[in-house]
């Protein structure tokens, strides 16, 4: 039986609310409980987690506004798990856990919990989530990118029940602890997704049993259907034609100086949009290729939600549910690095998508220019460090430092924040401390390079350096250290990242690494250095306020000779001001050199 039909009873509007307001709640309590009670600080303090809930079909109905990376990826999970299920079907009291990224998986590290939700005896739902580990025994600790296959990744969970009918896997659940370099966090990260899940079950079956099933799913119905129309009228206003852009990553981890080109054609028809990835890189021999269902996909549907839902320029708030998909189609060629076939590696797959997402705000720049942003850092700088304790355990550590925003319509873009596909916090810095052998002996706004300058610069990037205590492990993913960050409508671009490794001891004695590099052997005292791009300006920068100008000097975002080069702005430093007469001569002989 299907939980939701057309035939379902319109819900009226005060109970739709409320409905509405319930799933969200649910989706909300169920990512607070999992990051509340999660041992590792990927999850605890990152953040690096989505939950929601979802009918028998596997429609999303809501899901916890936490990482835009998780939002619209479990129902891939879903239809993974029903082509591989244990047993071949669901029982109430069962607890599954996914992870194949052929199997609908984001990739390997994110494992999903889900749990059936019942309703007199008949299956009407689930209760999800998934969230990032910090080891799945890869080939490297952490993280991978230089491996041959997906076997390489670790642990392989395709629709494996943690729990039958309520009673423990035990079997499963030491094969879990045991092969993994943090088998007690894995474990304790997976009890708290577990416990998270059978929340939003007994929610959602409490939920139905208030207001009655046909209500309930009616209300779903509806809530998706609005979604889907709020979506379909803001594409409507985007002209119909077919718009292109491309760039170019670093390369893929192994073959120094290959780059990759990502190519992007939204073709806009009525109120329907597709994201055609054709002329993309074709799949590579690492881990550096992107989940179809998983990921790419995902992608898509992030980029839309950005551009034509934000919630801060929207007049009408739109639930997060899957009628938002349902006009977005997304390919890709198979074979391709958005679309690679089995058993091509798949991890390290997020720089892509957030690139993805990048093209295709600039594609669409030319025909929604009070939307669009300017180039942002459009990576991500994912970094695990490991190495080994006197007892012979391992220490494991992720982080995720941040980037920048390009510059917007309206506003500066914002600085040293994640951006465009991610949302995860940073670890504060004594919680480190406390549990790694590790000191951050810098983290600050980068001062060594500008943010692209325009009528509104670009956002600063991050400088964070990291000092091993103890002989360690490196392996970091990050992007665009050769292809900066677009400016548009005139705004400069911004600048690339770079990443260097040193010893404390010795910091003259500077080795600047690949963007990308995997299971670099390091000595106590070396620090690896992470500068994140700056993002891209927006506008002409002859255009910005002088005494803007003057500020961002005053506030060391700015030397004297960029605010003179870039944006014609005479300061004096010895007096804090602006000379007015010489700044409008020189811009005045700046747009005459055009």
């Amino acid at each position: 039986m299907n939980a939701i039909t057309d035939t379902a009873p319109e819900v009226d509007p005060v109970t739709l609310q409320v409905i509405r307001g319930s799933f969200e709640t649910i989706a909300e309590e169920m990512g607070h409980v999992l990051y509340r009670m999660s041992f590792s600080s990927i999850i605890r303090e990152s953040q690096d987690l989505g939950a929601g809930l979802f009918d028998a079909q596997f429609n999303t109905l809501c899901e916890s506004e936490s990482t835009p990376m998780h939002i619209g990826s479990i129902p891939g999970y879903l239809r993974g798990i029903a082509e591989t299920l244990e047993d071949g079907e669901w029982y109430e009291g069962d607890v599954v856990v996914h992870n194949h990224p052929y199997h609908g998986a984001s990739h390997t590290p994110d494992l999903a919990i889900v749990v059936p939700v019942f309703h007199e005896g008949r299956l009407v739902g689930f209760a999800g989530n998934t969230a990032h580990h910090v080891d799945i025994g890869a080939a490297t600790p952490g993280l991978i990118i230089d491996v041959p296959d997906v076997y390489a990744e670790g642990m392989l969970l395709a629709g494996v029940k943690l729990y039958r009918k309520g009673r423990p896997n035990t079997a499963m659940w030491t094969f879990i602890r045991r092969n993994s370099r943090a088998g007690a966090q894995l474990v304790s990260d997976l009890e708290a997704q577990v416990a998270s899940a059978r929340l939003g079950a007994k929610r959602f079956a409490e939920l139905i049993g208030t207001y009655g099933e046909d209500v309930v799913f009616g209300a779903a119905r509806q809530l998706m259907d609005y979604s889907e129309r709020m979506t379909r009228q803001r594409i409507a206003e985007i002209p119909d034609g077919e718009y292109a852009a491309e760039g170019w990553l670093d390369d893929d981890g192994r073959n120094r100086g290959r780059q990759l080109k990502v190519k992007v054609t939204v073709r806009v028809a009525g109120d329907e949009v597709e994201v055609d990835l054709a002329g993309s890189a074709e799949q590579t021999p690492t881990a550096y290729n992107v989940p179809f269902e998983g990921s790419t996909k995902v992608a898509a549907y992030a980029a839309f939600r950005k551009l034509l839902l934000d919630a801060a320029t929207s007049e009408a708030r739109v639930p997060s549910n899957e009628g938002s998909f349902r006009p977005i189609r997304v390919s890709a060629p198979l074979g391709s690095i958005f679309n690679p076939r089995s058993p091509a590696s798949a991890e390290a797959r997020f720089t892509q998508c957030n690139r993805m997402i990048d093209l295709i705000i600039r594609a669409l720049a030319p025909v929604l220019p009070e939307t669009v942003i300017a180039g942002s850092s459009a990576s991500i700088s994912f970094a695990a460090y490991s190495g080994l304790r006197p007892s012979g355990a391992y220490w494991v550590f992720l982080e995720v430092n941040e980037g920048a925003y390009g510059g917007r319509p309206r506003s500066d873009g914002p600085d040293s924040i994640d951006n465009l596909m991610a949302n995860t916090r940073n670890n504060p810095l004594e919680d480190l401390a406390m549990h790694i052998p590790m000191i951050c002996d810098r983290y600050e706004l980068r001062d060594d390079m500008p943010p692209g300058a325009g009528r509104y610069r670009g956002g600063i990037g991050v400088v964070k350096s990291q000092r091993v205590l103890t002989d360690a492990f490196i392996t970091h993913e990050s992007e665009r250290h050769t292809e900066a960050p677009w400016g548009i409508f005139g705004g400069h671009e911004g600048a690339v990242g770079k990443c260097l490794v040193y010893n404390a001891a010795r910091p003259e004695e500077v080795t600047e690494m690949p963007s990308k590099f995997s299971g670099l052997e390091v000595k106590a005292g070396d620090v690896m250095a992470y500068y994140s791009p700056n993002g891209g300006g927006y506008g002409d920068p002859l255009e910005r306020p002088e005494m803007t100008v003057l500020e961002d000097v005053l506030d060391g975002f700015c030397t004297v000779g960029h605010a003179r080069a870039a944006y014609g702005v005479v300061v004096d430093l010895d007096t804090e001001t602006v000379d007015m007469g010489a700044t409008n001569a020189l811009r005045d002989r700046m747009r005459d050199a055009r």
